[in-house]
């Protein structure tokens, strides 16, 4: 008897570390399901995204954690996971830029900025975050601010994987601070190992005189997975091996600083000691690179 009740008990904790959640984000005005939303545990490095039917799955050790629910154009919202089951989410009203028209230039110059002399590239399964490149602003960007395009080099085992690209300002405290688009940037890569470029002149961008950040997030989308069945050799055991493409490709450069969002937070990292008198340290940044126009 009370090896039975010993067996229950150990049921019941399996039960518990292994809970599912399984819900549906929608908008709360228009009723309809919002795709590619991030769901994060918060403080923690777990997350998902939602599927283009605003459906998410995720897989968390307590049900009592908060999750955090964020979309370009919606407030951002914070959950307790055993109430996740429909969560709406109330739209922002962005006042729109006024649109200024120049007069049109016979002559275009067009500058890439970003390039490292380090071009050796390693790519990494980063998980569900956002990971960031800093850009800062240079006097000679006078005659090349405006964004034209966003480049990010990939290594992906499937056709047309999906990403979302994010710009934010540099906040009071240097870290990323708003975004500066106000939807968001989803694009699509090809397969293969390459560098992607994507245009961007219709958001109007241009140098912050702060600099800027620029980072991907992985989207955790059906779409993106691929499955494979890995075999132990020894214990003749299958498992199946997920992983989410694109794999962004990194570069291996000395820094100051490199910002991860993660857990609803953003997380700094700089150096690991104080008897280095350097205050830069080698770090994988992601492989983007900005282009500049007139």
């Amino acid at each position: 008897m009370i090896q039975n009740r010993f067996l229950i008990c150990l049921f019941l904790v399996s039960f518990s570390i292994t809970a599912q959640i399984k819900g549906v984000v929608k908008d709360s005005i228009s009723g309809k399901p919002i795709p590619y939303v991030s769901v994060w545990i918060q403080n923690e490095n777990i997350g998902t995204t939602t599927e283009e039917n605003g459906e998410f799955i995720i897989n968390l050790m307590e049900k009592n954690k908060n999750l955090i629910f964020s979309a370009l154009g919606f407030e951002k919202k914070i959950i307790k996971a055993s109430k996740a089951i429909l969560v709406n989410l109330k739209p922002i009203a962005y006042q729109l830029d006024e649109v200024v028209i120049s007069e049109e230039k016979l002559e275009t110059k067009v500058v890439e900025i970003g390039k490292t002399d380090n071009q050796i590239y390693q790519s990494f399964d980063n998980g569900p975050r956002v990971d960031t490149k800093y850009f800062p602003y240079r006097a000679t960007y006078k005659k090349t601010k405006f964004i034209k395009k966003v480049t990010i080099e990939t290594d992906s085992r499937i056709e047309n994987a999906t990403i979302k690209i994010h710009f934010y300002s540099v906040d009071a405290n240097g870290f990323p601070g708003e975004e500066l688009l106000d939807k968001d940037f989803i694009v699509s890569i090809k397969k293969g190992t390459k560098k992607n470029f994507f245009d961007v002149t219709k958001f109007n961008l241009t140098m912050p005189k702060k600099g800027l950040f620029v980072g991907f997030e992985k989207l955790i989308i059906e779409k993106n997975k691929l499955e494979k069945t890995i075999t132990d050799s020894q214990t003749n055991k299958t498992e199946i091996q997920k992983k989410y493409f694109p794999l962004v490709m990194y570069n291996f450069v000395e820094r100051d600083f490199l910002y991860t969002f993660s857990g609803g937070k953003w997380n700094r990292q700089t150096k690991h000691n104080d008897i280095d008198s350097s205050d830069k340290i080698m770090m994988y940044e992601p492989a983007i690179n900005l282009i500049l126009t007139n």
